[in-house]
């Protein structure tokens, strides 16, 4: 196995509603940075590779239009995925893995402002029996936790501290998008959305971009003075089928942990991508992380969601953890589709 690391990653404001700006203009804002922090070019890439969800912007293959963010004359090799980009930082791994590439670009874009995103993203669900009842995101998250709860896996208590948690340490985060102070009393005594959802359970409605480096060795110590490199990536996929699943459960997360051999890690730090507050106490407890481990610096999904980015995000945040020097191993998590169906896991490590 080639050793690859992160040399850069950039990340838009996380924005309620991000205006005028489209899609392209997002991508240039943090693809431009992120290849001028390094001092390189499009010429020098040797793979870009995005995530984003053409359901978005309601246009089929809407991703082509983001290469106009980048150079893409003369031609370039490209490629994407309809997924979150962390699934487009996997391929582009494997493009340095099998030698086809030392450098890769990787970047993900999602507006949500414009639509209704609840329905939008019920028109990735199986389209025979699952598609046409429109079970909405927001909805099927529900009713993942009124499993949990009716079983007493976990309570709405501690799904506030969970929000509570996440608020708090995105007061630190510039790019975060709700932040604050705020007691448990406070957050139980809110209405329900969907029950036993409060608003505050859900991530917000986000618009951005993000962009990512990522280099074999070689070119990694080359370019940059502290990368993070990817000692170990697995994702796995449960079934679409929402009644075939026991949906308190996350056996993906734990046979990628297996996989990873994470019990032997000497983890410090953790980002788990949750878009919903008891998916996180799902990941916690599937992962069985020590109570040392420092979860979701950032703020996590609840502070700031950009759809088909959040994923990435959750790995850049351990890029910018481990090239402070005060951390040497991070584990990112990234989930895609309705509660935790896909799910894949990066461990990071300063060397």
């Amino acid at each position: 196995m080639r050793k690859v690391g992160i040399i850069g990653y950039e990340q838009t404001p996380m924005l309620r509603d991000a205006g005028a700006q489209n899609e392209v203009e997002l991508i240039m804002s943090v693809v431009h940075k992120v290849l001028k922090n390094l001092s390189i070019t499009q010429s020098d890439i040797d793979f870009t590779c995005s995530g984003s969800c053409d359901y978005l912007q309601g246009v089929s293959f809407a991703f082509v239009d983001g290469l106009n963010a980048i150079s893409a004359v003369p031609p370039i090799k490209e490629s994407h995925v309809e997924m979150d980009a962390a699934w487009a930082l996997y391929e582009s791994w494997l493009k340095i893995q099998s030698g086809q590439a030392e450098i890769a670009l990787i970047y993900g874009f999602g507006k949500s402002s414009p639509g209704e995103i609840r329905e939008i993203l019920s028109l990735q669900l199986d389209p025979y029996y699952i598609a046409p009842l429109w079970p909405d995101s927001v909805s099927l998250a529900a009713l993942q936790a009124r499993l949990l709860l009716d079983q007493g896996i976990i309570s709405e208590k501690e799904m506030a501290v969970v929000v509570q948690d996440s608020r708090s340490k995105a007061i630190d985060n510039t790019n975060s998008q709700l932040s604050g102070d705020f007691t448990i009393e406070e957050l139980l005594q809110e209405p329900y959305f969907v029950s036993p959802l409060k608003k505050h359970d859900c991530s917000p409605i986000t618009d951005g971009a993000a962009a990512m480096v990522i280099a074999s060795e070689e070119k990694a110590k080359e370019l940059y003075e502290y990368p993070a490199y990817i000692t170990g990536i697995d994702h796995r996929i449960e079934t679409g089928q929402i009644g075939a699943r026991d949906l308190t459960k996350s056996p993906s997360v734990e046979i990628s942990a297996a996989a990873l051999k994470l019990a032997s890690k000497n983890i410090q730090v953790a980002e788990l991508h949750a878009p919903f507050s008891h998916q996180q106490l799902i990941l916690t407890e599937t992962l069985k992380l020590s109570d040392n481990v420092l979860i979701n610096k950032s703020g996590g999904a609840l502070a700031g969601n950009i759809v088909m980015t959040a994923g990435l995000d959750r790995i850049g945040s351990i890029f910018q953890q481990l090239k402070s020097n005060e951390v040497h191993c991070g584990l990112a998590h990234a989930t895609s589709g309705p509660c935790l169906q896909q799910n894949m896991l990066v461990l990071l490590e300063d060397n």
